[in-house]
């Protein structure tokens, strides 16, 4: 820094003076960050997720029986239905229709090699009949036609093996007009010890 700046700002009087070596930092970090940090935090997309003409879709995270994690869903979005307003239902732990597909899903840290895995399965299912059974209905949204519902939950709903957390997207207002739409999550996995 040179020594004119000192002469001209009266709050940088005396800066050249102090040891950086004696500064104690203290820095909040969030959540979603330092769980990235440690290689724990991963992100996924269910793309072109049909429904409409009297059908729904749906994606979830899947927490399998024998993951030896839990879940902690921090973030998901609802985007890219552009023809018709759509519902979206959340539910905690249920059995839902439809065929089962598999989505990959990738670490948020690109800096860890060798690159964790994630022990939970994204899931989805396209063009399916019927609501999920079992479980919890927890709550739902509504979206106007090309507009993203996002929701950032910051790690509060965990889920342990066995558990799931679903979004389930229809039309009600239209059924029979045909739309498609994208599903994206971001979770962290907890060791169970």
């Amino acid at each position: 820094m040179n020594s004119h700046l000192f002469n001209q700002n009266p709050h940088l009087v005396g800066a050249s003076n102090i040891n950086t070596n004696l500064i104690d930092y203290s820095v909040n970090i969030p959540i979603s960050l330092m769980k990235s940090i440690e290689g724990k935090y991963f992100v996924g997309t269910a793309p072109n997720l049909r429904f409409g003409n009297a059908t729904n879709a749906w994606a979830r995270l899947y927490n399998p029986p024998n993951s030896g994690v839990n879940l902690f869903v921090n973030t998901w979005t609802v985007s890219d239905i552009f023809s018709t307003p759509y519902s979206v239902q959340i539910w905690f732990n249920s059995t839902p229709p439809g065929f089962i597909q598999f989505s990959q899903s990738t670490p948020s840290n690109m800096t860890i090699i060798p690159q964790p895995q994630s022990h939970i399965q994204l899931q989805y299912a396209v063009a399916v009949s019927g609501l999920p059974t079992s479980g919890i209905k927890a709550y739902g949204r509504y979206g106007q036609a090309g507009t993203t519902i996002t929701s950032e939950e910051e790690g509060k709903f965990i889920f342990a093996p066995g558990g799931s957390y679903l979004i389930f997207i229809s039309n009600p207002e239209r059924p029979t007009l045909n739309s498609s739409g994208n599903i994206a999550f971001g979770w962290w996995e907890e060791p169970i010890i």
